[in-house]
């Protein structure tokens, strides 16, 4: 496998992993399926190379007569072949980012741009110091939140065999000996073997429980580890003491924390739960509880400092004392002797908070830990102990680890959130005010039928009563029954685990302020707040933030005005500042934004809303933060976050920022720790750069590319937004293409997650959830919701121009130029619509339009797509002054290596969903499973491929 003359030097130790990873699978192929069965994947990999390296259709033609000959149980192999392939160029891929950033660090006279030391040198020359950084980081937030959306194809089995496969694969740029070269080539090819001999796909469709567990893995793997060390790290460079032992040891301020939504995310997933909350937080809570006790069961071995060698603080030496160890061994060991006593208490918290013992039993009965608080008191006893009597050297080797861990991990792993629909809200609140016999003007109340004024009226009014609403006397329907018991349950784990279990209830369509208000209702009914609780509360009865999720175009415009009204109402300004410390989140969605009105507007309408926010914050006094509704796709606001979050408006970020982490993204980033690491470090120093680096200026709101090119951008998501929603809301039969033409209906049968692929049984596009409609266009290679409209958008412009424009179309385009050039937004903008341009092949899309039955549809909307793209791309050229990836060689050179093995795939899948589709009637069930199986494996293969497909 040769890689092209483009890539630099720097690509060599990769071709040589994925050369060896691909010969050791085709070793392997041959050995457990035979030669033939070898013989025939070999030859289609050397078509598809060929194809790729010299370009001539009648080689794309023959891969296609190839496989259009294999029987099915070839294709079965087939698939598997070029799946796996691609799951091991991943892990090459993850290894030699790792090497490069070390390389960069051992060698450049610069650091890394995204590494912690680019963004503190950046700070630094602009006079922000390491004081100002310490202060800032104590009142900023920033939160990755794992969800479970269905776009993750792979099995927990096979993600376990890739990381033991990249850390065997990281020890061959050792200086090994022959017999150690000889026992590693032994060894991988014995785990390749095991990956092929593993089942690829699930036999049964997740469970919330499945995917509870399934996100754990990566706290073992990455989070509980990689998270403390990057804390540290940043201590270091912040703190940088003359001397060793003049370190101390003290945690940085929490301002890097989880969430996660799976097990409270009920919108439209009818198996989340008062049950699955609980379990959540239950095994969360286990899951680091058993860490802890881990870590100080190490501790308590490793710390052997004697008395008779040192002295240690009175507070230790107190602390020891109240350990009830009687061994002579340790009688002058003073710090072994408290961790025994530590020990005994975190054992005793695991039987209160977990509900069973995690560990080895202790050797003495002690009381278990109020918070986590207290345990990180005793915990810094000891590091004091240790800095004063020069051991802060020996604390920095495990026990600052730790003591940063718990006061970023608590007793509760991550914070969940709860999120619902606002339909749901609204229909749970009529029953109640209609089962309490609840009268407005007089009249009983018929809530789902007032209007919006009487609404707030009503809803306010019912916040200021103490007396309940909902009865436990009275029978609900099931829906309302559930809500409040998901909301009990909420208030029972705030108090069991703390505060900080749970912290935010999303509301999902938000589009008017009684949605809001609805929610505080039902908190106060739940037992979440409590009466009175308008000042700040300690006993986990102070409430939920409120969070609006603005996710459609219109909802976008009009969510300003909708938290302008919000944050206006006295009683909830008077929450907002004693219980949320005068901070109030929006969440904005990229995904239905996307599919709602395309890729242009929804980008822009999102950014258009968040400079609205501001100014709204701004006049309120409130701290805005911002949740992006990110996913892995560019049309669901993927791409790389460092970019991203610089390419926000200004006065977005300000230390406060929490994004969604989705689907086959958490494996892609999360699943190795030193890849895990650098995304973290990525994210934490693109937030200090976009809120510290302007200096003084930084929380000032002034956008002047925003004055300068505002206008122009509103034209072009006019034009943008009306060639999409042509395409696919306004062309007859588009629903009949879409269905006929992606593999939707097979993804929805594939056993990728617990939430339902539609809101509604019914086929149509309105109402598919937005993650398996990108999905779905990745498949087909078509990424549509990538860059549709654009270049209609950036041709109309260029050649009619606008109010206030340019007054010829050559200065017009040496506007978009320019913005190319100065503008964040725009150029992350173009960029992301790049890699997605890049991995549109509209020769392999057009074999899935042979599925259309209707030649005449097929022919008229492929034409339409076919047109847009061409016109996209010659855009894209003229405005960037480049071809396709011209300044990216690396990626574009593994792109082409990549393709060799997605084409197969794609040209599989397609001649299997033809036969499939055409004998779905006359298969017997064993037939039709194999046949499904099969083609599962390609959604597996093509989407581990373009690795953010989702």
């Amino acid at each position: 496998m040769n890689q092209p003359d483009a890539a630099s030097t720097e690509s060599t130790f990769l071709r040589n992993n994925i050369r060896q990873l691909g010969k050791t699978l085709g070793e392997v192929i041959k050995e457990c399926e035979g030669k033939a069965a070898y013989d025939v994947i070999e030859k289609l990999r050397r078509a598809a190379v060929k194809f790729r390296r010299e370009g001539n259709p009648a080689d794309s033609r023959v891969l296609e007569q190839q496989i259009a000959k294999l029987p099915d149980e070839e294709a079965n192999s087939v698939a598997r072949a070029f799946s796996y392939f691609l799951h091991l160029s991943n892990i090459a891929e993850d290894r030699d980012q790792n090497r490069r950033q070390r390389h960069h660090e051992l060698h450049a006279d610069t650091p890394m741009r995204g590494s912690l030391q680019h963004a503190l040198d950046l700070l630094h020359s602009k006079g922000v110091g390491s004081r100002k950084i310490l202060r800032y980081l104590e009142s900023a937030c920033i939160v990755p939140v794992l969800t479970a959306h269905p776009t993750e194809v792979q099995r927990k089995s096979t993600l376990d065999l890739h990381r033991e496969i990249a850390r065997q694969l990281a020890q061959s740029d050792a200086n090994l000996t022959p017999s150690e070269r000889k026992l590693l080539d032994q060894t991988l090819t014995g785990l390749v073997a095991t990956l092929w001999q593993t089942r690829m796909l699930r036999r049964q469709k997740l469970t919330v429980l499945d995917e509870i567990d399934n996100a754990l893995t990566y706290y073992t793997s990455t989070f509980l580890t990689a998270i403390p060390r990057l804390y540290q790290d940043l201590a270091t460079r912040l703190r940088p003491e003359r001397k060793h032992f003049d370190i101390k040891t003290r945690p940085l301020p929490p301002f890097l924390q989880m969430g996660s939504w799976i097990g409270g995310d009920r919108d439209g997933n009818p198996n989340v739960d008062a049950s699955t909350l609980e379990q959540a937080l239950l095994r969360q809570s286990t899951h680091v509880l058993r860490h802890y006790l881990q870590e100080i069961k190490t501790l308590g071995t490793e710390l052997s400092l004697s008395r008779t060698l040192g002295t240690a603080s009175p507070e230790l030496l107190a602390l020891s004392l109240v350990s009830q160890d009687n061994s002579a061994h340790r009688v002058d060991e003073p710090y072994r002797r408290a961790f025994i006593h530590l020990y005994a208490r975190l054992a005793a918290t695991s039987v209160a908070l977990a509900e069973r013992q995690l560990a080895l039993r202790p050797t003495y009965d002690a009381p278990p830990y109020e918070t986590p608080a207290d345990f990180q008191h005793d915990l810094q006893i000891i590091a004091d102990s240790l800095d004063q009597h020069h051991g802060s050297l020996i604390a920095q080797l495990r026990l600052s680890g730790l003591l940063q861990a718990v006061s970023i991990f608590g007793f509760h792993l991550a914070s969940v959130d709860l999120r619902q629909s606002s339909d749901v809200h609204e229909r749970v609140l009529t029953e109640l005010f209609k089962a309490a016999g609840v009268r407005l003007n007089n009249k009983p109340v018929n809530y789902s039928a007032l209007s919006e004024e009487d609404r707030i009226s009503l809803l306010r009014e019912e916040v200021r009563q103490i007396r309940p609403l909902a009865s436990p006397w009275i029978s609900y329907t099931p829906e309302t029954e559930k809500e409040l018991a998901i909301l009990r349950m909420a208030a029972a784990c705030r108090r069991k685990y703390g505060a900080a279990a749970i912290r935010q209830s999303i509301v999902s369509h938000t589009e008017t302020l009684s949605d809001l208000l609805e929610v505080l209702v039902l908190q106060q009914e739940t037992g979440l707040i409590a009466p009175d609780a308008g000042k700040a509360s300690h006993q986990g009865a102070d409430g939920l933030m409120v969070v609006p999720l603005f996710e459609t175009i219109p909802d976008l415009m009009r969510g300003p005005q909708i938290m302008d009204d919000w944050l206006g109402l006295p009683e909830v300004a008077k929450r907002i500042q004693n219980t949320h410390d005068g901070v109030q989140e929006v969440m904005l969605g990229y995904s239905d934004s996307n599919k709602d009105g395309g890729y242009l507007t929804s980008n822009w309408s999102l950014y258009y809303a968040e400079r609205q926010l501001v100014q709204v914050f701004k006049k309120r006094k409130v701290r805005l933060r911002l949740f992006h509704g990110r996913g892995g796709s560019v049309a669901r606001g993927g791409g790389p976050s460092f970019d991203a979050i610089q390419a926000q408006p200004p006065g977005t970020v300000n230390g406060q920022i929490r994004l969604t982490e989705q689907g086959e993204v958490i494996q892609g980033k999360y699943k190795d720790s030193e890849v895990g690491r650098w995304h973290l470090e990525n994210f934490v120093a693109a937030v200090l750069e976009t809120s510290l680096a302007t200096g003084p200026s930084a929380s000032q709101t002034e956008d002047k590319n925003m004055s300068r090119f505002g206008s122009a951008m509103d034209t072009m998501s006019d034009a943008a937004q009306q060639s999409y929603r042509d395409l696919v809301y306004g062309t007859p039969g588009f629903n009949d293409y879409f269905f006929a033409s992606t593999p939707i209906l097979e993804i929805a049968g594939l056993n990728i997650g617990s939430r339902p692929a539609s809101r509604k049984s019914s086929q149509k596009i309105e109402d598919l959830r937005a993650i398996p409609w990108g999905f779905s266009w990745a498949q087909c290679r078509l990424m549509l919701t990538g860059w549709y409209g654009m270049g209609t958008a950036l041709h109309n412009y260029i050649e009619n121009g606008s109010a206030g424009a340019p007054a010829t179309p050559e200065l017009r385009l040496a506007q978009l130029q320019e913005m190319a050039d100065i503008w964040p937004f725009f150029r992350t903008l173009l960029s992301n619509m790049e890699q997605v341009l890049a991995k549109t092949d509209l020769g392999i899309a057009r074999r899935y339009a042979s599925l259309v039955p209707d030649k005449k549809l097929r022919k008229h909307v492929f034409g339409r797509i076919e047109a847009e793209f061409d016109l996209t791309l010659d855009m894209f050229r003229k405005i960037s002054r480049h071809e396709l990836l011209a300044k990216d060689e690396l990626l574009g050179a593994a792109l082409s290596e990549r393709f060799a093995y997605i084409d197969p795939l794609n040209h599989l899948q397609v001649e299997l969903l033809q036969r499939h589709r055409q004998a779905h009637e006359s298969q017997s069930d064993d037939e039709e499973s194999r046949s499904q199986r099969a083609i599962h494996m390609t959604i597996n293969g093509i989407a581990a491929g373009l690795r953010n497909s989702g």
